[in-house]
């Protein structure tokens, strides 16, 4: 049977800088809590050990997976806790070596001896982790895995899972690009169209416009964000921000007092070749900037290429159709949630699984399919856009330099950007009947290629650039 993977799964508002690597232990220290209520022992526990496995190990202090799970552990949530009050929480928790356990009760906690970095691998994925909970009397332990996007599961779930029959709720039940077409050519819809009809099964139509919008907001706030922050990354890279003075030049002595301003101020600016390269380059290096400083923004469909996806609709806002609106927006929004979903049903959105194709080109792919429909192409134009910006990414390595989502992360949102629009201008070119790669065909690959990738080239920064290019050169 089908998975049924909503467009709210797939675009996820969160904290950076990594949706497997923080997000998704966030998201499992929750978890834990819940089962700690459950077992009736929160209130018994003086202690919790986390251990950290895997890519969450060597890659997990650049990603902020440590603190991660300590906020998780205080019962905030990733998508509204206040983003000014991240650091003081950390603060307070190294400088007091106490954890206010679910925002409930104080208990002794010791980053340095509590979080407990393993190098060795879980069987069943890469990113595993552990959380202990110790009573005067007893323990209490439980294993996650962060599968990438955010998604969170525990091994004997996702076994039963494959066991049992999964009964979907959609009324167009999708695994693969063909279906998806089928149910196009069957239906007389566009692929949003169909996407629409699913949604509906699970929301009301009030509800799906008010989520879309405040995913679609807040990608415009991150941008807007990162387009007016200067300085330095943290991280010890020395990273220097390049959206604030990419921007200062291409939008000069603008006057304008927020997000939505902003966006009317740009598409009066000029719009030659290059300044629409500079214009989408910025946009995505903008987010992903913000995204490194632990800033919030939304996994689509992770948060290491979270730049690809608002900095294309982004240009067609302001380039393409000014008069572009909501209708347009969740029109993208949910193409790219749909691509996305049968991405990660047939490989995989890790790039701990997968190297960064499963990041960079899923996003790539997402946004070119999205935008080929907002463009007037077909369906089977718009899975060929997708097809085309995934297939320019097949093999892509993950090699952060520092474990630390900068180097070469942030840059390669603003190419996967640029692919994305290309791919969606071959596709409006060409007559869907003389393609010679479908869709599920590369998606198919991209898992085969996932498999064969090295694991050094996965997220581990023990290969590539990561050790190429040290600390010290930096």
């Amino acid at each position: 049977m089908e998975e049924c993977i909503s467009v709210f799964d797939m675009l996820k508002i969160g904290v950076g800088p990594s949706s497997s690597h923080t997000l998704g232990p966030w998201r499992g220290a929750e978890r834990f809590l819940n089962e700690l209520r459950e077992e009736n022992i929160l209130s018994k526990v003086i202690r919790i050990k986390v251990d950290l496995f895997g890519s969450l190990s060597l890659t997990g202090k650049g990603h902020a997976t440590d603190l991660a799970v300590m906020l998780g552990l205080t019962g905030a949530d990733p998508e509204y806790i206040p983003i000014d009050s991240i650091d003081r929480t950390i603060s307070e928790i190294k400088k007091n070596k106490q954890l206010h356990l679910a925002g409930e009760r104080m208990i002794a906690f010791d980053m340095e001896t509590d979080i407990v970095f393993n190098k060795n691998f879980l069987p069943f994925h890469s990113n595993g982790f552990t959380f202990t909970a110790y009573t005067p009397d007893s323990e209490y332990e439980s294993t996650f895995y962060s599968i990438g996007g955010g998604f969170v599961v525990k091994e004997e779930r996702a076994n039963a899972i494959k066991k049992e029959a999964i009964k979907c709720a959609f009324p167009f039940p999708i695994q693969n690009a063909v279906e998806l077409l089928d149910y196009t050519v069957n239906e007389n819809k566009s692929i949003s169209e169909i996407v629409y009809e699913n949604e509906k099964s699970m929301r009301t139509e009030e509800n799906i416009h008010s989520e879309l919008m405040r995913i679609w907001n807040t990608m415009l706030e991150c941008m807007y964000i990162g387009c007016h922050s200067e300085g330095i990354l943290p991280g010890g890279l020395n990273v220097r921000r390049r959206a604030f003075d990419m921007h200062q030049n291409l939008i000069g002595l603008a006057n304008y007092s927020n997000p939505q301003e902003w966006l009317e101020t740009i598409r009066k600016t000029e719009v030659k070749f290059r300044q629409i390269l500079k214009w989408v380059s910025c946009f995505a290096l903008a987010v992903n900037e913000v995204n490194a400083s632990l800033g919030r923004v939304v996994t689509a469909p992770t948060n290491g290429s979270a730049g690809v996806i608002p900095a294309v609709l982004m240009y067609y806002m302001v380039i393409e159709n000014h008069q572009a609106s909501e209708k347009e927006i969740k029109q993208f929004l949910m193409v790219a949630g749909e691509i996305g979903s049968i991405f990660k049903k047939g490989a995989t959105i890790s790039a701990a699984m997968g190297g960064c194709q499963a990041e960079i080109g899923v996003s790539s792919a997402m946004a070119a399919g999205a935008l080929c429909e907002l463009m007037g192409g077909s369906p089977a134009q718009v899975l060929m856009a997708a097809e085309i910006a995934m297939e320019h990414h097949l093999g892509m390595t993950c090699d952060p330099i520092g474990g630390l989502v900068q180097i070469p992360c942030i840059e390669r949102n603003t190419m996967g950007a640029i692919k994305a629009i290309n791919a969606a201008e071959l596709a409006l070119e060409t007559d869907p009947k003389n393609a010679k790669v479908p869709l599920d065909k590369v998606i198919n690959t991209m898992w085969e290629t996932a498999k064969d990738m090295n694991t050094k080239y996965k997220e581990t920064s023990e290969g590539g650039l990561a050790i190429s290019v040290n600390m010290a050169d930096c």
